[in-house]
């Protein structure tokens, strides 16, 4: 079970939907996400991608110095880039990071966003574009110099002189919920990401792509991206839930809503429906909550519950074939350490390096300056 977390460059809160507890992201900041992400164990971190977010590749850079085995998930656009242009940033960036690079492909789902990047085609357009981005793309990490005229793009004798740390390439995870998307994801990615859902409608995700890959004669991986809100006892993780949209108000619903439902992304349609707006409605599934997604777009789902209830709502994901667990939690700082204290020592073996100077040890406090504090073990699988 690979678990990542989340680099949150489009804002930091404690509450959704109003600048009251909101915090300051700045580069800072962002360093202490993840050095604490690094420190704590978690295998890599999400950087978002879009105009409401810092420059994820910017981003991710200044970050490569101040960690040490943090993998950085980092977004390529088709459509708003070229596939070389992006070949070479992908192979600096794991040379730099020493193979710490993996890429996350977004088509993008909102028509007036890609507008006003200057990207004009439609759905299945856009896909079109990715299945032709991704050829040239795997093609010229691997060394090849590539000939290639598509409908959308076309290069003659593209190649890339420095290649990657990681062969053939860093991996590439991607997320579609429609055909076409799910399509692209059988014949070029790694790992396919679902946002969320209940478990039914992953596994029929699941089994859809691994037989649309096995056709094209690939295997695929799989991985979620979710939210967690973990607590010490169920009844404070609910409450936690309800606290974090304590100042979401119906005008606000309605008008995020409103936005959601202009993109043409299926998964982004597929989020809205688990909740249809309706503030009443949000546990889609055991302990599977939708309030996220009242406002913010994109994952909307969180897991809400105490350490052992949320390690077996992840355990149920994993046996489907869920290898890889993407999540974030408000603050994402003070959440990084919540769920690595409270979860890791469940599901995840060995989840942080001994330091090499333990100042004060893992013990905690020392009780009276005298007694070491009583031990109180986590339940384990």
């Amino acid at each position: 079970m690979q678990i990542f977390w989340f680099i949150p460059t489009h804002g930091d809160t404690r509450y959704l939907g109003t600048t009251y507890g909101a915090r300051q992201v700045d580069l800072p900041y962002l360093r202490q996400v993840a050095q604490a992400v690094d420190h704590l164990g978690y295998d890599g971190v999400l950087l978002p991608t879009g105009r409401s977010c810092e420059d994820a590749w910017i981003v991710a850079s200044t970050l490569i110095p101040a960690t040490r085995r943090l993998r950085f998930l980092v977004a390529l656009r088709p459509g708003l880039m070229s596939p070389v242009l992006a070949a070479r940033m992908a192979a600096t960036f794991d040379r730099l990071s020493e193979g710490r690079l993996a890429v996350n492909i977004v088509t993008g789902g909102d028509p007036v966003e890609n507008k006003g990047d200057g990207l004009f085609l439609d759905h299945d357009a856009r896909y079109e574009v990715t299945d032709e981005f991704l050829h040239i793309w795997r093609h010229v990490m691997q060394g090849e110099h590539v000939h290639f005229e598509g409908d959308h793009l076309r290069v003659e004798d593209a190649h890339l002189l420095y290649p990657p740390v990681q062969r053939p390439y860093p991996p590439i995870y991607f997320g579609g919920s429609s055909e076409a998307g799910q399509r692209v994801a059988a014949k070029h990615v790694d790992v396919y990401l679902t946002w969320g859902e209940p478990p039914k409608d992953v596994a029929e995700k699941i089994r859809v792509v691994r037989e649309l890959a096995a056709r094209e004669g690939r295997t695929v991986r799989f991985g979620i991206r979710l939210h967690v809100i973990v607590r010490e006892t169920e009844d404070e993780a609910w409450r936690a839930a309800k606290d974090l949209i304590r100042y979401v108000d119906h005008d606000t619903i309605r008008r995020a809503q409103e936005v959601f439902r202009r993109m043409d992304s299926v998964g982004q349609h597929r989020m809205a429906a688990l909740h249809q707006g309706d503030p009443s409605k949000l546990e889609v599934s055991p302990n599977l909550w939708a309030g996220v997604g009242l406002v913010r777009g994109g994952a909307g789902t969180a897991l809400v519950g105490d350490p052992e209830t949320v390690a077996e709502r992840m355990r149920e994901y994993a046996d489907l074939g869920i290898e890889t667990f993407i999540l974030s939690g408000y603050p994402h700082l003070e959440e990084a350490y919540r769920f690595a204290e409270l979860v890791f020592p469940i599901v995840k073996k060995n989840a942080q390096a001994a330091p090499e100077r333990a100042l004060t040890g893992p013990f905690g406090e020392i009780v009276a300056n005298t007694l070491p504090p009583k031990e109180r073990r986590a339940v384990r699988a």
